[in-house]
C-alpha cells in the first residue's frame, strides 16, 4: 500500500507535466479563416488584418480564403464539414451567423448545432451610400425623392437577407418607402455596381466605401450608428431624422462543433489580443470599426439575441428566402 501511495505523486507529476505538451500540439499545420464574401468587403478587411498577427502568435501560416455565394451559406457549409481540429474557422457577419438561421430555417447546416462560438472580433456601423449621379444630397432629400418615385429607386446588397438588405428594408418601413432590391454576391461587387450607376444606393459597412467617399467617387448621406463618426463628422446619423433607427453590424469567429476546447481558448485569446493591439486597433478605428471582446459563452448568447431581433424584421417585411 505504501509503495502504491508513494507512486501516486509520481504518476500525478507525469500527468501534469504532459498536459502543457498536449495543449501545445495545436496548431500542427496552416490555419484557414474562411470568409463568405468576395475580397474587399469590411469583413474581408478585418480578416486580413488579423491573419498576420495570428501567424506570428501561433507559429503557423494563417490563410484567408474567400468562398462567396448564397449570402455566406456556401462558406458556412464548407467550414461545418471541415475536420473539427481548430485548423479551419469561419469569420462571419451578423447576416451569416444570426440572420441566416431565421431566414433559411431548413438549411442543412445549423449555426447553433454545427458550430461553436470563438469570439466577436469587431462591430461596425453602416453608411448610407449613394452614387454621385443620384440627385439627393441629404437623407431628407433622399426620403422625399424615394417617396416621389416608388419602386424606381434601387439598392444593392451583399445578398438576400444579409444585414445590408435588412437595413434597407428597415429604412423602407421606418420612412414609408418602396425601393427595389438588387442582390449581389458580396459587398465589393455591390458597391462597384453603385459606382457604375447600376443602383442608386445601399447600406454597407464603413470600410467598404470610406475610401471612395473620401476620393469623391461616392457620397455618404448618413450613418446607422448612435452618433456621428469621427472619420466622417459631417455625415449625420439616420436617427437624427428617424428617431430610434440604429444598426450596428458585427463580425465574429466560429469553429466546427467538436473543435477541442484548448484550440477554442487559444484562438479566442490570440484573436482578442490581435484586434486590441495598438496597430490593428488604430487601423480599425480609421475605418470606423470598433474592436470587440467577448468570450465564447457571451458571444454564443449574443448571436441568439441577434437572431431574435432580426427575425422580427424579416417577418415584418415579409422577406422570403431565395
Amino acid at each position: 500500500m505504501s509503495r502504491r501511495l508513494l507512486g501516486l505523486p509520481c504518476l500525478l507529476a507525469l500527468v501534469l507535466h504532459g498536459l502543457p505538451a498536449w495543449s501545445q500540439t495545436w496548431p500542427q499545420r496552416p490555419l484557414r479563416i474562411v470568409v463568405g464574401f468576395t475580397p474587399g468587403g469590411g469583413i474581408d478587411i478585418v480578416a486580413r488584418m488579423i491573419a498576420p498577427k495570428l501567424t506570428e502568435a501561433l507559429g503557423q501560416p494563417v490563410i484567408v480564403e474567400n468562398r462567396p455565394g448564397a449570402n455566406g451559406i456556401l462558406a458556412t457549409e464548407l467550414v461545418a464539414k471541415a475536420t473539427p481540429d481548430g485548423h479551419t474557422v469561419f469569420i462571419g457577419t451578423t447576416g451569416n451567423l444570426s440572420v441566416n438561421p431565421v431566414l433559411f430555417p431548413k438549411l442543412a447546416v445549423r449555426v447553433d448545432r454545427d458550430f461553436v462560438p470563438v469570439v466577436q472580433t469587431s462591430s461596425v456601423p453602416f453608411l448610407l451610400y449613394v452614387n454621385n449621379n443620384f440627385p439627393p444630397r441629404t437623407l431628407q432629400e433622399f426620403i422625399a425623392h424615394a417617396k416621389a418615385n416608388p419602386g424606381k429607386v434601387s439598392f444593392y446588397s451583399s445578398g438576400t437577407g444579409g444585414l445590408p438588405h435588412l437595413t434597407c428594408e428597415l429604412l423602407n418601413a421606418s420612412a414609408g418607402l418602396k425601393t427595389t432590391h438588387v442582390p449581389y454576391k458580396g459587398s465589393a461587387p455591390g458597391f462597384n455596381a453603385l459606382l457604375g450607376g447600376e443602383v442608386q444606393y445601399g447600406f454597407d459597412a464603413v470600410p467598404t466605401g470610406l475610401q471612395h467617399v473620401k476620393a469623391g467617387k461616392a457620397r455618404a448621406l448618413a450613418t446607422t450608428s448612435a452618433s456621428r463618426l469621427s472619420v466622417l463628422p459631417d455625415v449625420p446619423a439616420v436617427k437624427e431624422s428617424l428617431p430610434g433607427f440604429e444598426v450596428v453590424n458585427w463580425y465574429g469567429v466560429v469553429a466546427p462543433a467538436g473543435t477541442p476546447a484548448h484550440a477554442i481558448e487559444r484562438l479566442y485569446a490570440e484573436i482578442s489580443k490581435a484586434v486590441h493591439s495598438p496597430e490593428i486597433r488604430d487601423k480599425l478605428s480609421a475605418q470606423g470599426i470598433e474592436p470587440a471582446d467577448s468570450n465564447p459563452k457571451a458571444f454564443g448568447a449574443f448571436m441568439k439575441a441577434e437572431s431574435a431581433k432580426w427575425g422580427r424584421v424579416i417577418r415584418d417585411a415579409n422577406i422570403q428566402a431565395q
